[in-house]
């Protein structure tokens, strides 16, 4: 059993390149410290946001981010926000108590590093010239999920390394491109994939009012998976206008706590390419079915890096059902219908 409680506030310890009294190198990794947390056994903390104020006058062009940490750590992902966001002192504190949420973030920022579940150890690093910008006077910030599923107390810390390009070395600007499918229902003793497929010339403006958007002309450079201890794989494609056929620019079939993330060398085109799909694959062993969520819950998100000038999200929500599903060589899939969002990514 699962026990949740509140974490008093830590410090963060910032470690740069030089010392902090020192003038910044603007293209010096700089490396930020969270922690460390004390997890009793059984104990999973969702209401931890950490956050670290930049001091950048210049904008910083992250060419690559790595993220060490150890077994207590579930998983984050980290944004830029700016510094005036979230307002209170930098460090650990209350996510509820400063109403952080993703989707805020996502709103007044952008994705910076994306971890994978229980990964310890993750370099996010995309190719020569290709960035994602965060503006001056911003900070970063990101949610914790803490969980000692353990018989042992455990203290993570956790280590953020941001790695800059100069801005005339940028030939990319990246945004962020995410979806997800909530509606899935893990049937119980049973192995289950679950897909949706999304058209991107067809979707909701602002106010929700249904708009059309042109064919596809950006790249896709970098792709993640986000499952939790159930999944089995995520497969990722792109659907061709020519004749429908998908192609395959993602797949993994890796467990939890290895990376699942991936640079495409060479970044994939979407030209052409009206239409994506993803389906995420589970194998359930439990008595129950396993639904969206925390926890002992499962998810369902493939989050990747375009050059477009979007940033691209949507999926399938929460409160549909995932559909009959059909039995496929001993596999109960699922398909459900896609929405999807696209707002300005030139903050």
């Amino acid at each position: 059993m699962i026990h949740k409680r509140e974490l008093s506030i830590c410090a963060a310890v910032v470690v740069w390149a030089t010392a902090c009294t020192d003038p910044i190198d603007p293209l010096a990794p700089r490396t930020f410290t969270f922690g460390p947390y004390p997890l009793e056994p059984g104990v999973e903390i969702t209401d931890d946001c950490v956050s670290i104020s930049l001091h950048n006058d210049e904008p910083i062009y992250v060419n690559q981010a790595e993220l060490t940490t150890s077994a207590g750590f579930h998983h984050s992902n980290w944004f830029w926000v700016p510094e005036t966001q979230f307002a209170g002192a930098d460090g650990t504190w209350s996510c509820d108590e400063r109403h952080y949420s993703e989707a805020a973030a996502g709103v007044f920022g952008a994705v910076v590093f994306a971890q994978s579940t229980q990964a310890l150890h993750e370099i996010q690093a995309f190719p020569p010239g290709a960035a994602t910008k965060i503006p001056p006077h911003a900070k970063l910030v990101a949610g914790l999920h803490l969980l000692n599923a353990s018989d042992e107390p455990l203290a993570p810390k956790i280590e953020l390394t941001i790695t800059p390009i100069a801005a005339d070395a940028v030939t990319a600007d990246l945004h962020g491109f995410a979806f997800q499918n909530q509606t899935i229902q893990l049937p119980p003793h049973a192995k289950s994939r679950f897909t949706i497929e999304c058209d991107l010339t067809k979707g909701l403006g602002l106010g929700g009012a249904e708009t059309t958007r042109p064919p596809p002309d950006f790249r896709i450079y970098h792709v993640l998976a986000h499952y939790h201890e159930l999944g089995s794989g995520l497969t990722f494609e792109a659907l061709r206008d020519v004749d429908g056929g998908g192609e395959t620019m993602f797949e993994t079939q890796t467990r939890i706590g290895d990376a699942l993330g991936s640079v495409l060398d060479p970044p994939f085109d979407l030209t052409g390419h009206s239409k994506i799909r993803f389906a995420c694959e589970y194998d359930n062993p439990r008595d129950a079915t396993v639904g969206w969520g925390v926890g002992d819950q499962e998810m369902c998100i493939v989050f990747a890096f375009t050059d477009s000038p979007l940033v691209w999200s949507g999926g399938a929500p929460y409160a549909e059902s995932p559909g009959p599903g059909v039995d496929n060589n001993g596999v109960i899939e699922f398909t459900h219908a896609c929405v999807t969002t696209s707002t300005d990514g030139t903050h």
